[in-house]
């Protein structure tokens, strides 16, 4: 009997080594319900003007790194570091459960993708305001992940693409509601309901 503790903390382990890196920010199931709840629900506006270089994305962040480097270095185990930021390591992919050597095959996923947020308010923003949102590492924005899963999503949101991942569920519906909310971001009626049925997964 003494050794089934260490065998199942042994497993324990195990788990949460596959779990990958949590952003920051992630809010608890009742504060993202009341985020939720919080958000003006109206029609998307239209995309017709939207350029993904209204939003400037991966600037330099320091220390020669840009965004996504260190996205790569926060997401990433055994992580090495050389000059001019270059990154080795391994990345694991909460979206679909797979784990990368080779960084060309991981993607910087926008949560909410650039055109959703242009749609839902950025529009209005300045150009300063929509660089700050597309290279926020603050909040659970910005996430790691395999490249082919980042593109079949695209710019989809939750009532149209979840992550193949169902037990990823909870945290996606939490990480999209809470940046909605931290940039007072809308959300159409649609796109409230998928992240209720998420939220309620948790």
């Amino acid at each position: 009997m003494p050794r089934i503790l260490p065998a199942l903390l042994a497993a324990a382990a195990l788990q949460v080594a596959q779990v990958g890196a949590t952003p920051p920010g992630i809010p608890s199931t009742s504060v993202a319900e009341t985020q939720l709840a919080a958000l003006t629900v109206r029609a998307a506006g239209a995309s017709a003007d939207y350029d993904r270089d209204l939003f400037p994305h991966w600037i330099s962040q320091g220390n020669s790194c840009n965004t996504r480097e260190r996205v790569l270095i926060r997401d990433g185990t055994n992580i090495v570091t050389g000059s001019g930021c270059s990154v080795t390591g391994s990345w694991y992919s909460p979206y679909d459960g797979a784990t990368w050597t080779d960084k060309s095959d991981v993607d910087i996923d926008h949560v909410v993708p650039l055109s959703n947020a242009w749609n839902s308010g950025a529009s209005e923003w300045t150009t300063d305001e929509r660089e700050a949102f597309a290279n926020d590492l603050t909040i659970p924005q910005l996430l790691a992940v395999t490249d082919n899963v980042n593109q079949a999503k695209s710019d989809s949101g939750p009532e149209e693409w979840l992550p193949p991942l169902s037990s990823y569920y909870c945290t996606y519906g939490k990480m999209w509601t809470t940046v909605k909310y931290t940039y007072g971001l809308s959300v159409t009626s649609a796109e409230k309901s998928a992240l209720e049925d998420l939220l309620a997964t948790c």
